[in-house]
């Protein structure tokens, strides 16, 4: 196979930081370290925010639930660092009115008075007052909404992101401040000398060759490939590290046929439920289910896809059916492992982060969110210049703009580009036919596909598909229908051959056969049958 972007690894002989994952919280410490002028190189084994960076609920928020878990600390920080990314990443950060339905007068009190906590929590980093609506302005805001026994709703304002997209601009913000980030780059062992870790051995996931990279300190930040690289040091190694799947399924915006975001506080599973409009469709979850194994490719149970429409079910006046569902993605949460063998519930894990100094050398940071990804990222490098006694320098992220991030105040799609919108509309000017759609359903462009290849270091149709334009995740029949078409564009701009091409439509047509209900039931009956 061949890649697209070449990179002289073997040219460079020391990094101050060699940061592992290219995840939220990886992405981060490389820009952190990037901008306190220390040499720093980033390997990713697959693209970056493959696993569950690319996977959530696309909120930018400070935690209602962890709020009725009495940790105001955790919320407080949220909520600062969720006002810092409406600033510093303004084109992919956006307030959004949440809606509360209560259908007891008892729920009316207990929501109002705990957003108001929240409100007052957030302090100048507002983004707006919550307040109780009537049963009447609930229905007109949310005519979707089961309308029987409402006594009203608790509006609040929380944040609404592209995940992936902002983990591709802060992968180019870091590469602007001097960091090295290589994607498809595997880590298959650590170099070790007297019980200190002084680098690692990659392997190019595309070329297979191998590499012996050499950093002062080394960051463990795979989210929940963690203990695999722990085991690398030391194979005795306990568990840090017990995944918790989220699963979320997406639907026509229709089922709720509303601008504001949908928030059920209380499930069976015991987690909030939302439905949020999100890049022109209906996005709904989350699941908890403990898992025992972890994966780049996580796959929903049945019983989490009948939980989510059940639940949405009793909520929306149209039930949502198997057959409505257009695509399913599931997430892993890099969850801290609990002490007790027995301990099943996922609710008692920690779901803050964890800071540990594995080995000499060697920095684990796991668990936390995607809204405090910039303060992970700040203790993470202030530990690793205090560990590895590197020069230092005090933090810049906190007023530092992601790259791309404009205030665009017309509604076009292409928004989510911010500054980078204007570079590829240029290209549809130099080339009249890069204007065309990628699929009449969709506004996508060719453009949009140069562009990726050339400024976002996609390597594969999957890249393209599911993290740069984000279609495998809301709609998984029609990005299987456009594969053929961005493989046959990203093989005309790298000069690869044929073979290329079929070999990338294959794998995705694969990969993307799982986020389609029906495809995975068949799977799943063929299994069982066997």
């Amino acid at each position: 196979m061949q890649r697209i972007h070449n990179h002289h690894l073997v040219d460079q002989s020391e990094w101050d930081i060699i940061v592992i994952g290219g995840g939220a919280t990886g992405l981060g410490t490389a820009l952190d370290a990037a901008s306190r002028g220390l040499k720093t190189l980033l390997v990713e084994q697959s693209d970056f925010a493959k696993g569950t960076s690319s996977r959530s609920t696309k909120l930018v928020h400070g935690g209602v639930r962890y709020l009725a878990q009495g940790d105001i600390a955790l919320v407080r920080h949220a909520l600062k660092e969720r006002g810092l990314l409406q600033k510093n990443a303004a084109h992919l950060v956006h307030k959004e009115e949440f809606i509360i339905p209560c259908y007891t007068w008892f729920s009316v009190a207990k929501y109002l008075i705990g957003l108001k906590l929240y409100d007052w929590l957030a302090g100048r980093f507002s983004f707006g007052t919550s307040k109780y609506l009537s049963k009447n302005e609930t229905l007109s805001m949310m005519p979707g909404i089961k309308e029987k026994n409402l006594k009203g709703s608790i509006r609040y304002f929380d944040g609404k992101f592209d995940d992936a997209r902002l983990a591709i601009n802060i992968a180019q913000t870091a590469k602007e401040q001097g960091a090295k980030l290589i994607n498809y780059m595997k880590v298959v062992n650590l170099i070790k000398e007297n019980d200190q870790i002084k680098g690692v051995i990659v392997q190019d996931d595309i070329t297979k060759a191998h590499f012996q990279l050499f950093g002062k300190v080394v960051i463990n930040a795979t989210g929940v490939f963690v203990d695999d690289i722990l085991k690398m040091n030391d194979s005795k190694a306990k568990n840090m590290v017990r995944p918790s799947q989220g699963v979320h399924i997406v639907l026509k915006k229709s089922f709720l046929n509303s601008d504001s975001a949908l928030m059920i506080p209380q499930t069976s599973d015991g987690r909030v439920l939302f439905a949020v409009q999100w890049h022109d469709h209906l996005l709904v979850g989350t699941t908890d289910t403990p898992l025992n194994e972890h994966s780049l490719e996580p796959r929903a149970l049945k019983q989490e896809i009948d939980f989510i429409l059940s639940t949405a079910g009793t909520y929306f006046k149209t039930k949502p059916t198997e057959n409505d569902i257009l695509s399913i993605f599931s997430g892993l949460r890099p969850l801290a492992a609990p002490t007790d063998n027995n301990a099943n519930s996922t609710k008692e894990i920690s779901r803050d982060h964890k800071l540990i100094v594995s080995a000499k050398g060697l920095i684990t940071i796991t668990g936390g969110k995607w809204t405090t990804y910039r303060r992970m990222a700040e203790e993470t490098v202030d530990l690793a210049i205090k560990e590895a006694g590197l020069p230092f320098s005090s933090c810049k992220t906190e007023h530092l703009p992601i790259h791309g991030c404009n205030n665009a105040t017309d509604h076009n799609y292409m928004n989510i580009y911010g500054t980078d919108r204007s570079h590829i509309e240029t290209l549809i000017k130099q080339n009249k036919a890069l204007s065309q759609l990628l699929h009449p359903d969709f506004p996508y462009t060719y453009a949009e596909v140069i562009w990726s290849i050339r400024n976002e270091m996609a390597e594969t149709v999957e890249d393209i598909l599911s993290r740069r334009l984000r279609i495998l995740i809301i709609d998984a029949k029609a990005a299987i229908e456009m594969s053929a078409i961005v493989s046959a564009i990203m093989a005309k701009e790298i000069g690869a051959d044929k073979k290329w091409e079929a070999q990338q439509i294959e794998s995705f047509t694969k990969l993307a056969e799982g986020y389609l209900f029906k495809a995975k039931n068949k799977k799943e009956e063929q299994a069982l049958a066997s």
